[in-house]
């Protein structure tokens, strides 16, 4: 097994792929060790020491460290991580295969938030993949919309300007009731 790994803009990021399926469908995100309890494999990479946060894609794995450790000094630990892994047989994940893509809306601005999550589908998530990343709805209200960045984009020092920058003006272009986008915390 060769496992690829990517650099993200995120500097305490790298993206895992090892040329083999994480997901089905959808995305999970292990902001901590507690979150990975369903999860054979996040559970196998958080058991090396300087992991901070787990993320898996259709066909990757993003993993975060925290700003104590050196990437060469766990990368190869995380490599071997995935790839008892996968020697191992089990399963991905245990229980509750993935996370919903987008927080439930209702309200008179059904409309918006439909033409909001498509747009946040077919424009936004796949550029945002190939980063090791996910970015999902989370809320809207009086014209500011509001995502969950999860993956390489939590924490990246250039979430704020692909938010405003990017996503922001894609939103306003297309739908004039969005007025600003925010990020929320996990």
């Amino acid at each position: 097994m060769f496992i690829q790994t990517e650099s993200t803009p995120n500097p305490a990021t790298l993206k895992f792929l090892p040329g083999q399926t994480v997901l089905d469908a959808g995305t999970s995100d292990f902001p901590n060790v507690e979150a990975a309890a369903g999860s054979p494999l996040a559970r196998r990479i958080f058991a090396v020491d300087g992991v901070a946060a787990v993320f898996f894609g259709s066909d990757f794995v993003t993993v975060t460290k925290s700003d104590a450790v050196i990437w060469d000094h766990i990368k190869p630990a995380i490599l071997g991580a995935i790839m008892e892994h996968y020697q191992s047989g089990a399963p991905v994940m245990e229980t509750g295969a993935s996370q919903p893509a987008h927080a439930e809306h209702d309200g008179p601005d059904g409309d918006i938030v439909n033409q909001i999550k498509e747009l946040l589908d077919t424009r936004v998530r796949p550029a945002v993949a190939q980063d090791g990343g996910d970015i999902t709805f989370h809320g809207f209200d009086r014209g500011i919309v509001y995502l969950h960045m999860q993956g390489a984009c939590a924490g990246c020092p250039s979430s704020t300007l692909t938010l405003k920058m990017g996503i922001e003006n894609l939103l306003r272009h297309y739908i004039p009731e969005v007025v600003e986008v925010r990020p929320v915390a996990a």
